[in-house]
């Protein structure tokens, strides 16, 4: 029976993974998050956070929602606000892709770039600061704040990680990307409940602060941030992977050689997951979660101009 939806909300594969044995030579399933309107997993978590905002008062007819995003978060949101009939101004800088901010202003948004980093040379504290005043200045104006927000990892405690559980009962490994952390916690807090014995890695970028190491020139937006984000709780994470982005361009050009076309994260989670598990026991049952597709990605981890003018390469070591 076809399926006939109302509201692009409405719509998001939930249970479609790709085996990368053959690419891994290890039991690693990558679960597609990408296959909804916004085409990303940001959708769960911006669902959440503006339904919960809903129910308080929070938000009501008139209200423009606001948010700092690198891209995903912003994409998905547009389509909430555009779904919903709200406004919403997107805090971005620099690195976010083109083709992103293009499928923003196409919902209806509008965007601020960021061009100046802050004191610590990035742009995240700089975006942040912006949204403030944006909020400050104008009433009505509604910050949903990703990076603290409660419900940002409550989206995937209700979804993505059930989704998990019910495919993989018998899972040993779950590898999670750390952005603003909301999957990476929201699966972490359902799995210590439910399954405390499924050991959750996360991977996250060099250069990212977000679990304490240096700060460093970042050019792929998605994962890693320069402030550390107030929802993370690092006792609920078992290993962490830091993954250089040479490794996460290599890890998107090799799975598109194979007809996968991802976006950055899902690089850098996969990089990170092979990895971790290059010295590993090969039995594991192991999940790696696929934050995006790569359609935003075409002018710049799959532009060759691109990555010449980052110093990146796609070419093998």
């Amino acid at each position: 029976m076809a399926a006939v939806i109302t509201s692009p909300l409405e719509f998001n594969v939930a249970d479609l993974y790709v085996d990368l044995r053959e690419m891994a030579g290890r039991h690693l399933m990558l679960k597609c998050e990408g296959f909804n309107f916004a085409g990303s997993i940001k959708l769960k978590a911006a669902v959440e956070m503006v339904d919960a905002m809903e129910r308080d008062g929070r938000v009501t007819p008139g209200t423009t929602l606001v948010e700092s995003s690198s891209g995903n978060m912003g994409v998905a949101l547009s389509l909430v606000a555009a779904s919903k009939g709200y406004r919403f101004v997107c805090v971005t800088d620099v690195r976010c892709t083109h083709a992103a901010r293009r499928a923003m202003e196409a919902f209806g948004s509008e965007v601020h770039v960021i061009s100046e980093p802050d004191s610590s040379g990035a742009y995240l504290g700089s975006r942040i600061a912006h949204v403030r005043a944006l909020c400050r200045d104008n009433p009505g104006f509604v910050w949903l704040n990703q990076y603290a927000n409660p419900c940002n990892w409550m989206g995937h405690y209700r979804s993505t990680a059930p989704e998990i559980a019910k495919e993989f009962p018998d899972l040993d490994v779950l590898f999670v990307g750390a952005g603003t952390t909301g999957t990476l916690m929201g699966c972490a807090r359902y799995f210590r409940e439910t399954q405390p014995s499924v050991r959750i890695v996360a991977v996250d970028s060099v250069g990212s602060v977000t679990f304490g190491t240096k700060p460093a020139t970042r050019l792929i937006p998605g994962l890693g941030t320069s402030v550390r984000p107030q929802i993370l709780d690092e006792s609920l994470v078992d290993d962490v992977v830091h993954v250089e982005e040479h490794d996460t361009v290599r890890t998107c050009h090799d799975l598109v050689r194979r007809g996968y076309l991802f976006g950055g994260s899902t690089g850098t989670v996969v990089s990170g997951a092979l990895r971790w598990l290059s010295t590993r026991d090969e039995n594991l049952v192991c999940v790696a979660i696929a934050p995006d597709l790569g359609g935003n990605y075409l002018d710049t981890l799959y532009h060759d101009k691109w990555l010449a003018d980052a110093g990146l390469t796609a070419d093998p070591d």
